[in-house]
């Protein structure tokens, strides 16, 4: 309810001064606050449309919204800053930052990214598997659009129900079914090639690469259970501590499109849509306490692909959003 109540307000309170891509708006953020950056990330000619179906969580998400675990028990000793890349070295997964492309699968990515990192991390580092966002983007129906949007609570109960098979990056060849979906250049510098539309989503291909030695079935991993974790600071990191990264979804302002570094919390522009990322850690930087997510818009955006937002605020409602699963 956080998430909607605010876009209304938000959406009603303010008055357009500058286009949201201009070199004035992004002044105008780093004039009112210093826990963080702005700087262009994306050129001023994209279009805002393309730019928001890059958000790809669907309005009535809390229709799918999982239940919260009944029984959980909080870490006593949370330390001040956690990295999960750090404390699971072995698990390469929890290092990668992917590349949606233009395709409004933002909920689905940072699905299969968590998962991936939980299976290793509950194998002690010996397993590696790494899942395929396109097998969920094209097959999971009751997830959503595809490309279109999606439910980040729709695609863990997925892969309890169904399961998922695994799939490298564009063009890897790796795993079963790797995603389908090139990436492109929708930001200010880079060598990729330019976003001219928007991806459809794909057919569901129950069959795997020719290259792959595993039947497409057999190469299902599934989920044992999912939930949703309390907006509780404490919970959420206990969560985090006992079973890797998490999925989190929370409101995108236009001002977030700008970050570069540091802190971002809400400054100045409208509403665009919600989003989902990967998180995977806290921390303090300069006394401002942040969440460390990994965001897929590629290395080229933020700090290499990663963000910190601020902790224990719900700043854009992104403690309300987590959902999180064990393994089987």
């Amino acid at each position: 309810m956080f998430l909607f109540a605010f876009f209304v307000s938000t959406t009603l309170a303010l008055p357009q001064i500058h286009d949201p891509l201009s070199d004035e708006f992004i002044d105008e953020i780093n004039s009112q606050q210093n826990t963080w950056k702005a700087g262009r990330n994306f050129h001023h000619s994209i279009s805002m449309n393309y730019i928001r179906r890059l958000m790809g969580v669907l309005p009535d998400n809390e229709l799918n919204k999982l239940p919260e675990l009944s029984e959980f028990e909080l870490v006593q000793d949370i330390p001040e800053n956690f990295d999960a890349r750090e404390q699971w070295p072995d698990c390469p997964t929890i290092k990668e930052i992917r590349e949606q492309g233009c395709c409004g699968s933002c909920w689905a990515v940072a699905a299969v990214e968590a998962m991936s990192d939980r299976v290793c991390i509950h194998s002690n580092g010996k397993t590696h598997f790494h899942f395929s966002a396109q097998d969920l983007i094209s097959c999971c129906t009751l997830c959503g659009n595809g490309c279109n949007g999606g439910s980040p609570g729709g695609a863990w109960s997925y892969w309890t129900k169904e399961g998922i098979v695994s799939g490298g990056e564009y063009n890897s060849h790796q795993g079963c079914r790797p995603y389908e979906i090139g990436p492109c250049e929708h930001h200010s510098n880079g060598t990729r090639p330019p976003c001219d539309g928007f991806d459809k989503t794909l057919e569901c291909k129950q069959v795997c690469e020719d290259s792959y030695a595993v039947p497409y079935k057999k190469d299902k991993h599934y989920g044992q259970k999912v939930y949703s974790v309390s907006s509780d600071v404490k919970a959420i990191q206990s969560e985090i501590m006992k079973n890797g990264p998490v999925e989190a979804t929370f409101m995108l302002y236009e001002d977030f499109l700008q970050y570069k570094n540091g802190v971002y919390q809400y400054v100045t522009g409208y509403p665009l849509s919600l989003h989902a990322v990967r998180m995977l850690g806290w921390g303090v930087e300069n006394g401002t306490p942040y969440w460390l997510n990994a965001n897929s818009w590629s290395t080229d955006w933020g700090e290499n692909g990663y963000f910190k937002i601020l902790r224990g605020e719900n700043n854009c409602g992104i403690e309300e959003g987590i959902v999180a699963g064990i393994p089987a």
